[in-house]
């Protein structure tokens, strides 16, 4: 039997060199099912969105709006910053979902990880960011769902996940993102 093989884009929302996120997206990439393809999304150098920025499209939204028009579905890995996820995702999310009318996330399913130095996980990014996914049109999977806390404690020196609690968690996340997939796009 053929398997299907699904465009994943993965947007992480902490622009920081050593983020944690990056390296729960990269240990999620490394763990998932092989039916996935995976393209890490840059999302630092958009500039903030304007309307005003239609009638000369900065090359960076240009090259982006490619990339998300051209996957199947997207995961989202993120941090929490003040009960809510950080700017430079938004903004990504608006300007892939603009000019109105022009909505590139539209009707391509979608899941959330979200993760915290403390205990909490990013439980308030993480729905925060469903509340915008839920208007853009992303069916996002419910379950599992997925909140990894004290993420300093889970990577070795070069970045590699240590912890096999939390390398279960992922695999049995990217198991149930692959069903959701299929599901969603069948």
């Amino acid at each position: 039997m053929i398997m299907k093989t699904y465009k994943i884009g993965v947007l992480v929302g902490s622009l920081r060199t050593e983020s944690f996120n990056k390296k729960i997206a990269k240990a999620f990439v490394d763990l998932a099912p092989s039916n996935f393809e995976f393209e890490f999304i840059a999302i630092g150098d958009l500039a903030h969105y304007s309307e005003d920025c239609e009638t000369d499209v900065p090359q960076a939204w240009t090259t982006f709006r490619k990339q998300i028009a051209s996957k199947d579905a997207f995961l989202f890995v993120t941090p929490e910053y003040n009960r809510s996820v950080p700017s430079a995702l938004k903004n990504a999310l608006d300007v892939a979902s603009r000019p109105w009318g022009q909505n590139l996330w539209d009707g391509k399913p979608g899941a959330v990880i979200s993760s915290s130095i403390g205990a909490i996980g990013g439980f308030g990014a993480n729905h925060h960011l469903r509340q915008s996914l839920v208007f853009l049109n992303v069916p996002t999977m419910q379950q599992p769902e997925a909140y990894i806390g004290n993420t300093a404690s889970l990577f070795d020196e070069s970045g590699n996940l240590i912890n096999d609690r939390t390398k279960e968690s992922l695999e049995a996340f990217g198991k149930a993102f692959l069903a959701w997939v299929e599901k969603q796009l069948s």
